[in-house]
């Protein structure tokens, strides 16, 4: 049994951080089950070279630069589902599915749109993007306005992955809206929800910010605030009796820390629920020669808990990762644009007179 296969085998399901078209027939080989993309991967499949025909075909049929971005996003999220419908399929809708995020500008600090009409935008975003697809989720951000949107995205039968939660607020709320919004559905049947809690940020935040912390609970807040809400997401549903299970994804697993492990987070949520992960991350923890066991419902020593819950302020991190998150939320978006106008550039043929 393969590393990998050790974790699946012990009730993990392993996404794919990328929707690069070789890294997903690669890790579906490997076991993995589902994808998830983003401006940032999408921006460097381009940066390869790779889809240059792609990009030219986009630009004969007079694609401006953001409609060329999404063309290409809704191609790569579109292959990737086809390589994991037969996961959903067998699963009967409880796996196999590709994420697709949308427009992060709607949280850039120099939009003019309220909270409200932002909220509108996911909506009608959320609708555009997931019609006529089985297995793709539309990811939304766990901002006011995103937040705002669940309950009638998932009224209008669209599967939901919230992203960028760091906190035990957050998800509440995040759970209670779809929730809200599934009472208003016809039937429960097909009723999918994931809740995508970042982990290694914290660690990295701690780091810099609470250097205070013993050796034992550094680099342990991430994890320890993960299961917790892992913890809660298990409590609330238990009592649901729903066809589908409504999970946690284990998100921002890479190792970022010096001396970390690549699979310091890959083992530490074992057993349960969603762990995606960068290809860089399963090629380690595939070539590690590990074997994982369920790990997801224990929690360090008494002594490290009350030390991360005496000395790291919370709200306020969840404040600042949330700020920064919401820059490299943005910022990318608006990278991706520029390479596709630099690419533009190299591509279009130069006319002749």
């Amino acid at each position: 049994m393969t590393p990998l296969e050790s974790l699946i085998v012990c009730g993990t399901k392993l996404w794919l951080d990328s929707v690069d078209p070789d890294e997903v027939q690669r890790n579906r080989a490997w076991g993995a089950t589902g994808a998830t993309s983003n401006p940032i991967i999408v921006a460097d499949l381009i940066e390869t070279g790779r889809f240059d025909h792609l990009l030219s075909e986009g630009i004969r049929a007079g694609m401006d630069d953001e409609t060329l971005a999404w063309h290409l996003t809704d191609r790569l999220v579109r292959q990737a589902q086809e390589v994991f419908l037969p996961a959903w399929q067998g699963s009967l809708g409880d796996d196999g599915y590709v994420s697709f995020e949308l427009d992060p500008l709607l949280e850039d600090r120099a939009s003019p749109l309220s909270v409200e009409e932002r909220t509108a935008r996911y909506v009608e975003l959320g609708k555009q993007w997931s019609k006529g697809h089985q297995n793709r989720m539309i990811k939304v951000p766990a901002t006011p306005a995103g937040l705002a949107a669940l309950e009638e995205l998932t009224a209008s039968g669209v599967t939901i992955n919230v992203t960028l939660i760091f906190g035990q607020d957050q998800y509440r709320t995040a759970r209670d809206n779809i929730w809200r919004g599934a009472r208003r559905r016809p039937h429960l049947d097909g009723f999918k929800s994931v809740y995508s809690i970042f982990v290694s940020r914290l660690d990295v935040y701690t780091h810099q910010h609470v250097p205070e912390l013993s050796p034992a609970a550094q680099g342990q807040v991430g994890i320890v605030n993960a299961k917790r809400i892992w913890r809660l997401n298990q409590q609330f549903w238990a009592d649901k009796r729903l066809p589908l299970k409504q999970e946690m994804v284990f998100a921002s697993t890479g190792a970022k820390l010096e001396g970390d492990v690549p699979w310091k987070y890959v083992e530490a949520f074992a057993g349960s629920d969603i762990e995606t992960n960068p290809p860089a991350t399963n090629r380690e923890v595939q070539a590690s020669g590990r074997t994982f066991t369920r790990r997801v419902d224990q929690m360090p020593p008494r002594e490290v808990l009350d030390e991360i819950d005496a000395k790291v302020d919370m709200d306020r991190m969840e404040s600042v990762l949330m700020e920064e998150g919401l820059k490299k939320f943005a910022d990318p978006q608006k990278a991706l644009l520029a390479l596709i106008a630099r690419r533009r550039a190299e591509l279009e043929p130069v006319p002749t007179h």
